[in-house]
């Protein structure tokens, strides 16, 4: 009988987490190791190597982040404590034990100047301190384990945790009328989504590594998000649409909703080099958000 390869993920409560927790049971030829930040906090690194030293990891899935993009710009020490610090601590304990370690990073490592979606080996440049330690989370994890897989994902939504299409929906039975900036372009990821291609993906690095190896130094660095581009606003009449509410939803640019932390005014990215070298399909972004708006309306 083959030994069970075994799957750690961290930050299991999270949106991302929480999804691969909840499509482990079509996985039943893996063990699961899913735990939260009082089970794990990463950012503990003697409770990290306790913890590797207690278990046997095959694979590991690091969903744990520090995510309040304008209360970083404030708690830049923590968010770098998280995002980076404790993610390059994460891919060296990875390597002790020759575990895959996969880790998911954002968009906004790209400061959105872009005119035409972002491949992996283009130029990084931050605009805000979540980024910031985001990106720097990204170069610990290579240098500390040069396999590491990242995944920059964008826009992230569930029917579990805080995310915009849960507020939208709050906000439009709450209110007759709401405004949505309208000018900053992306792609939302439903995270069921990207969680059914972490799967996928793990199944098939090892035979992707060697491949992965003989290429440049962004070859382990993959983006993901659903397919089609919208800004913000579309976004919100979609959920609207799809949700059946009255709400009247008006469009705004940016400077009309100053936040603390800037965002990038186009994080589109192109993902044609993680659907290739993993043979995924991604989903078009408003079939999945049907999916997600049906699972949070039963």
């Amino acid at each position: 009988m083959v030994d069970k390869k075994t799957i750690l993920v961290t930050g299991a409560n999270g949106q991302l987490g929480s999804e691969m927790q909840a499509i482990a049971v079509e996985y039943p030829t893996y063990d699961f190791l899913f735990v939260t930040r009082n089970e794990l906090p990463i950012d503990d690194e003697a409770a990290l190597e306790k913890y590797f030293s207690m278990h046997r990891i095959d694979y590991c899935v690091n969903c744990a982040a520090y995510t309040a993009v304008d209360k970083a710009e404030i708690e830049s020490e923590k968010a770098f404590l998280i995002n980076a610090i404790a993610v390059g601590n994460l891919a060296k304990y990875c390597k002790t034990q020759h575990a895959t370690f996969i880790h998911i990073s954002t968009d906004y490592v790209f400061d959105g100047t872009s005119t035409s979606p972002y491949k992996e080996e283009d130029k990084v440049n931050p605009v805000n301190l979540y980024g910031a330690s985001k990106l720097k989370g990204e170069a610990f994890a290579i240098f500390n384990n040069p396999d590491s897989i990242i995944i920059r994902t964008s826009w992230v939504y569930s029917s579990i945790g805080n995310n915009f299409v849960k507020t939208m929906l709050r906000l439009m039975k709450e209110r007759e009328s709401i405004q949505v900036v309208s000018d900053q372009l992306g792609c939302p990821t439903h995270a069921a989504d990207l969680a059914s291609a972490i799967m996928q993906i793990i199944e098939q690095v090892n035979e992707n590594t060697e491949l992965l190896n003989q290429q440049g130094a962004s070859a382990h660095i993959f983006n993901y998000s659903n397919q089609g581009v919208i800004n913000w606003y579309q976004f919100a009449l979609a959920i609207k649409e799809l949700s059946g509410s009255v709400c009247a939803v008006h469009p705004i640019p940016s400077s009309q909703y100053p936040t603390p932390a800037k965002r990038p005014q186009y994080s589109v990215m192109d993902t044609s080099k993680i659907q290739q070298t993993f043979h995924l399909a991604i989903p078009y972004w408003k079939d999945s958000l049907l999916k997600c708006i049906s699972q949070l309306l039963v």
